[in-house]
């Protein structure tokens, strides 16, 4: 069993480097990737203690919908 395994792992690593996605160097110049952070910033100040208001809601604070208490018919 140890000689499948051994195959079977020398196979998904051959796979995975053919797979393998190398990364482009970023050609930008200093300004343009200021601009960019620039541009992708929030509009609000964070100095002057102003938050973003979402009119979606938050999941993570919605009560619980029904899972604890099943009853049984």
């Amino acid at each position: 069993m140890d000689k499948r395994l051994a195959k079977r792992h020398k196979r998904q690593v051959a796979r995975a480097k053919e797979h393998v996605k190398l990364s482009e160097p970023d050609v930008r110049t200093p300004e343009e990737i200021k601009a960019a952070r620039d541009a992708s910033r929030p509009a609000i100040d964070h100095s002057a203690g102003g938050t973003v208001n979402t009119s979606a809601p938050s999941f993570r604070k919605a009560p619980g919908t029904g899972s604890a208490a099943k009853t049984d018919v």
